[in-house]
């Protein structure tokens, strides 16, 4: 009898938690995700309907979803980098679907401060630290700059530089106005008979005074 009782009971409740589900209305619930601050779409935003037994649907990657849902539903969107937003279904609607837009709000979260060491341990960092070779001081450093084998590594690697290249043409532009001055066809005084003969002119010459 007590067996009979509890099974009618239990049967009365289910039979009254249907015909409430029932009663609700189905709306096509559809909308479009886009972020508050700079109006782009959100995409693959998880949309659980807390109501309905946590049903989960998603939107695509243009932030647009569509699911059918019964009014007064409450609805949790939720992405990674967002902050969580809710939406209850209106139960006074009149169509047989619902749309919206959604805006969600980014969730900035400030990490503490890490700091990464190259030692896996205390120990290994006193090792390390123990047999560290110290840097030179300044005096040793300007000390190796103008050694005689640093200059002259410097000297055939690095190129003249500006003042070097006004010294060098400077000279140039002079030996050869002066060797213009001296001689300005730019012969070979050798390769001329013409100075060969005044050259023998003046030894014979130079000769003959001698003799008077």
């Amino acid at each position: 009898m007590r067996i009979s009782l509890f099974l009618i009971l239990f049967l009365a409740a289910a039979t009254a938690g249907f015909s409430q589900t029932a009663a609700k209305k189905l709306v096509q619930f559809s909308g479009v995700i886009v972020n508050v601050d700079s109006n782009t779409v959100v995409p693959y935003v998880t949309i659980t309907n807390v109501t309905g037994k946590a049903r989960f649907y998603a939107a695509n990657y243009k932030g647009y979803f569509s699911f059918v849902a019964n009014v007064g539903d409450t609805l949790l969107f939720t992405a990674i980098g967002y902050k969580k937003e809710g939406l209850v279904i209106p139960k006074d609607i009149t169509d047989n679907s619902y749309t919206v837009v959604v805006a969600m709000k980014q969730d900035v979260i400030n990490l503490p401060m890490v700091r990464v060491y190259p030692w896996a341990s205390t120990d290994e960092f006193k090792r390390e630290f123990m047999s560290m070779k110290f840097a030179d001081d300044d005096l040793e450093i300007a000390r190796k700059n103008v050694s005689k084998e640093s200059l002259s590594a410097m000297m055939s690697s690095l190129p003249r530089d500006g003042a070097e290249m006004q010294s060098y043409n400077f000279q140039n532009n002079h030996a050869r106005l002066t060797n213009r001055n001296i001689n300005q066809r730019f012969a070979n005084p050798l390769l001329n008979p013409f100075a060969w003969g005044a050259l023998i002119q003046q030894i014979v010459n130079g000769d003959k005074s001698r003799g008077q």
